[in-house]
């Protein structure tokens, strides 16, 4: 096999020699113990002493090869909110078809205390360890470790044996804590070229080389046989590593954490064809579509044929043919709470029980748009918590949604959720890219963040008397998907819990006469709120002046963005206006002594715009407050402009009305 055949490709990486230091479990010194504070980071409740990992190949002749990875860690607890640390969980995959299931094992698991000036090890017996059925994909073991307390350190060691090793697991070096130190090393075997991939900004520094291998099994006459070749061992460390903070605006964390991630590209056996896995997104979708539980299940629809007819009628535009079909299949199906772009039991067992997961949900959805004439593809996608696959992989993908086009417009569908409606996806979907694949297998990249801005409107009509107590009317109107995250926020709840929630969220004031309208029926329609209100609580008298809040009740009075820097990017979900229109009648006897300025604030780039302008005329006072923002996501290096904007913001909303008598 030739050299260049051993090639691992890194992406992003620092590479050089290095010497990794002597970390071991079952070290621990007196002054490790006596540490009262983490000497980099005082705030910390506790840190990583170190982590180390280590994935290597095994061979049978049944099987073929099979990977393990080995981890062990040692931890220091700093402060009472560190002892968390002392429970760990470890998931591991049980959901093959073809593959037997994976093998976890916790060992080593230690707690060390320093008592009257000695080390005193606890060590972690069978009643600390327990494993429960997550799902019929995912197993879930735990170890709590005994003893532990502030100042104690913590160690443990777990192997994962699985037959998968099309993705390796990820190597997570970042923590919400700090990691002192981590390394990991990998042994593969020149027949598997793995993409190599670094999450996250911090400098990771490699070394690789080419070494003899070798893996003795028990050939098929009960004779024990040698298998030789050669392998890539690489090392992989880092020191220093600070924690990762959970800023607010993030769609998911584990996004911008520090990783070292595997999967494979290539097989190259000796005298056999190369078996490509993931080179292309072309050809990553071509493999998903040829699966038989996906490919062949978007042609099951003879069985849909007698309901789209019932269903359907007379009725000739495509427009309403998609909106009746979708409805019905919503209302229909229940989702099994279940993701995944294959099917499980089928569409037409689906379609039965009227139960199934978001594949069979989708795939009958789009059977039966088929069959109404209406052009629709399954598009493949990865949701917010499954992260964002920025290189070809079959794995990035878990979901699939629908994509529908009509007069050269594109309506995307997902009829598995009860509040959605067309173009108005669950918002764990609205994750940057997905795959559109066409009927012939071959595919192309859409956006799946929503264009139209969503929208919501109050319109207060309000009158103030000489004590400071104000009444009024409000009409609250949400569009979009600030209607749709309404519905899904309030669905459970009661409208008694709602309004006493809503009035104490709007300052304790009490709200009387309400409706709502498209709460739970009219998806595509806008929510619509209305109530009469009355406060004692919206004004402040002092000196005979009356002073108000402009937005009342609406005003903002904390930026959200605090932090001097930002490690991750800004993520809004999707765009929105926030208008409010208030009119404002003022007590006889008192007339304006100052209102706030106008305001118009935007970024170069129209990204954020927010207005403001008030008037007065006699005893009514004007208000119209617009803001808007019309981009989903914004990078890390806008942080401190879009920090800026906000404060403005916030000063313009709270500067006072003033009211003095005649």
């Amino acid at each position: 096999m030739k050299f260049q055949s051993l090639i691992i490709i890194f992406v992003f990486f620092c590479i050089s020699k290095i010497n990794a230091q002597n970390y071991e479990l079952g070290k621990v010194t007196v002054a490790q113990l006596q540490e009262k504070v983490h000497p980099k980071d005082t705030t910390a409740p506790a840190a990583i002493i170190f982590k180390k990992g280590r994935t290597f190949f095994t061979y049978n002749n049944t099987n073929g090869f099979s990977a393990n990875h080995v981890y062990e860690f040692k931890i220091k607890i700093y402060k009472k909110e560190g002892l968390a640390w002392a429970d760990q969980k470890v998931r591991f995959y049980i959901g093959y078809e073809k593959l037997n299931e994976d093998r976890l094992e916790f060992s080593q698991g230690v707690t060390y205390n320093l008592e009257n000036g000695s080390i005193v090890k606890t060590k972690l017996d069978n009643q600390g360890t327990f494993k429960k059925k997550i799902n019929k994909y995912w197993n879930e073991k735990t170890i709590t470790l005994p003893n532990v307390k502030v100042g104690s350190i913590i160690e443990y060691k777990y192997i994962l044996k699985t037959e998968n090793i099309v993705k390796l697991p990820d190597f997570d070096f970042q923590y919400e804590i700090p990691v002192d130190y981590f390394e990991y090393k990998t042994e593969i075997p020149e027949f598997y070229i793995y993409k190599t991939i670094l999450v996250g900004r911090t400098p990771v520094t490699s070394d690789s080389k080419i070494v003899a291998g070798s893996q003795s099994f028990e050939n098929e006459h009960n004779q024990t046989s040698t298998l030789y070749f050669r392998q890539v061992n690489s090392l992989f460390s880092g020191k220093d590593i600070s924690p990762l903070i959970l800023e607010p605006y993030v769609n998911n964390i584990d996004n911008y954490k520090g990783s070292i991630q595997h999967e494979l590209e290539r097989i190259r056996y000796p005298e056999q064809p190369v078996k490509d896995f993931t080179m292309t997104w072309e050809g990553v979708a071509s493999t998903i579509f040829k699966d038989e539980n996906f490919g062949k299940e978007l042609s099951q629809n003879d069985f849909l044929l007698e309901d789209v007819k019932k269903l359907l009628g007379n009725v000739e535009s495509l427009n309403e043919r998609l909106n009746i079909i979708f409805k019905f299949v919503q209302n229909k199906m229940n989702w099994n709470e279940e993701n995944g772009y294959y099917t499980d039991i089928g569409v037409r067992k689906a379609y039965t029980n009227q139960t199934g997961n978001v594949a069979e949900i989708n795939f009958i959805l789009i059977n039966m748009l088929k069959l109404a004439s209406v052009e629709v593809s399954p598009v493949l996608v990865s949701t917010i918590d499954n992260g964002i696959p920025v290189y070809p992989t079959r794995t990035g993908f878990n979901y699939v949604i629908a994509a529908a086009e009509i007069d050269g417009k594109q309506i995307l569908l997902d009829a598995s959720h009860k509040f959605t409606s067309p173009n108005i996806l669950p918002l764990n979907v609205l994750n940057w890219k997905g795959r559109l694949i066409e009927k012939d297998g071959t595919s192309k990249e859409i956006d799946l963040y929503p264009v139209s801005v969503s929208k919501e409107f109050s319109n207060t009509v309000a009158k103030l008397d000489a004590s400071g107590k104000i009444e009024g009317k409000v009409r609250v109107q949400r569009t979009d998907y600030d209607a749709y995250t309404f519905r899904v926020e309030n669905a459970d709840k009661n409208q008694e819990n709602y309004l006493e929630k809503y009035e104490e969220q709007l300052g304790d004031l009490k709200i009387s006469d309400y409706a709502i309208e498209n709460k739970k029926t009219n998806f595509s329609n806008p929510i619509i709120e209305t109530f009469s209100f009355s406060s004692d609580n919206q004004s402040e008298i002092i000196g005979g002046k009356i002073f108000i809040n402009p937005l009342l009740f609406f005003t903002r009075t904390k930026n959200p963005f605090t932090q001097e820097k930002r490690q991750m990017g800004i993520y809004f979900g999707y765009p929105t206006q926030e208008k409010f229109n208030l009119n404002l009648d003022i007590p006889e006897g008192y007339v304006v002594e100052s209102i706030p300025t106008p305001v118009r604030i935007s970024t170069e780039d129209k990204a954020i715009t927010y207005i403001f302008n008030i008037s007065n005329v006699g005893n009514k006072i004007q208000i119209s407050c617009i803001k808007e923002i019309n981009n989903s996501i914004f990078a890390a290096d806008e942080y401190t402009g879009l920090k800026d904007i906000f404060q403005k913001i916030l000063a313009s909303q709270n500067e006072k009305i003033v009211l003095k008598k005649i």
